[in-house]
């Protein structure tokens, strides 16, 4: 992903503090009283520019949303999306993905989104994919006996490694689609790369899976 400077964008991001959260740690274990209410909690995994979270978090009004995403560049696409629509179910942390537990404590999510990450295609880069096991260890400390991991690329090698790393790890995997928009899985949001490749006649991928 190409990203542009923005030299404004780090102003604009702490000048928005109810909405990127500065200091991730002091909530940890409390979400629910940063957010006030007591209701499920779901994070995205590099938010990008955040169509995806802010659109669910609209439809589903009853759930907070975390989008994680540590470019200010692109991030701040997300900011203004919530700024201008004035959504109160959203928080954004500009943090690593590799920081979670740092942010969350154990049990306390109840799903975890993956929405088009890099796929990192060469071999000696595997670690840096999110759903190779060092990740996944994290999000299996993180998610409550309830939680799920849903994931989405247009990748297929990507997807096929996922399904085997998962497999490995000994999760259970459900929702499979080869061709999601030629499937009858009902409520799918897109990103903004999902519309892009899918309007070049991509397949998308997508699954869902749990921890034993």
């Amino acid at each position: 992903m190409r990203l542009r400077n923005k030299p404004w964008a780090g102003e604009y991001i702490e000048s928005h503090p109810a909405i990127v959260e500065q200091d991730p740690e002091k909530w940890k274990g409390r979400w629910y009283d940063r957010f006030g209410n007591e209701a499920p909690l779901h994070i995205e995994v590099g938010t990008g520019k955040g169509r995806f979270l802010t659109e669910m978090a609209k439809m589903y009004p009853h759930i907070n949303y975390i989008g994680v995403e540590k470019y200010e560049s692109v991030l701040i696409t997300a900011v203004q999306r919530v700024v201008e629509e004035n959504i109160p179910n959203v928080v954004f942390l500009q943090k690593d993905v590799s920081d979670l537990t740092d942010y969350f404590s154990p049990k306390e999510l109840d799903r975890v989104y993956i929405n088009f990450t890099d796929p990192w295609p060469k071999k000696k880069h595997a670690k840096r994919r999110l759903t190779h096991e060092y990740f996944l260890t994290k999000y299996r400390t993180l998610l409550n006996d309830r939680g799920a991991i849903h994931f989405k690329t247009d990748n297929q090698g990507l997807f096929e490694y996922s399904i085997e790393s998962m497999s490995k790890y000994g999760m259970a995997i459900e929702n499979v689609s080869l061709d999601l928009h030629n499937s009858d899985i009902e409520g799918n949001v897109m990103t903004e790369y999902e519309e892009k490749f899918s309007n070049k006649g991509m397949r998308i991928f997508r699954l869902e899976a749990r921890f034993k």
